[in-house]
């Protein structure tokens, strides 16, 4: 599913970067915790959070992470935005939560990391 398709089925508003709609999503992860993203995240996944700050867009970065999804329709400071588009990472609102968000997802067809082999923490 491209994240053009994702816009819609969130009801999403598009803050950075359209140019990156036609990413193609296999899967996703719901997360606030930057160092798990970090940790247990693929390279061409979306992030669904509630985090809007700077330290996403660089983890989505990092991570070469296809978007980020904030959800709760909070807005990102400008500065943020800004960022997203100049990293080139799709940056989305939606007004539904990650719960929700989350879900519409995966009945559309995405799925989540665990379908993926993580590496092993001890």
């Amino acid at each position: 599913m491209t994240l053009h398709q994702i816009v819609g089925h969130l009801e999403a508003e598009v803050l950075a970067y359209p140019e990156g709609l036609d990413r193609v999503v296999t899967h996703a992860q719901g997360s606030d915790l930057m160092s798990d993203v970090l940790a247990f995240s693929h390279p061409n996944c979306l992030l669904i959070t509630g985090l809007a700050n700077h330290q996403v867009i660089r983890t989505a970065e990092v991570a070469g992470l296809l978007g980020v999804v904030v959800v709760r329709s909070k807005r990102p400071a400008e500065a943020v935005i800004l960022l997203a588009q100049e990293c080139e990472v799709p940056l989305l609102s939606t007004r539904l939560g990650m719960f929700d968000a989350c879900g519409t997802l995966f009945t559309h067809g995405i799925r989540g990391m665990s379908d993926l082999a993580r590496p092993s923490h001890k």
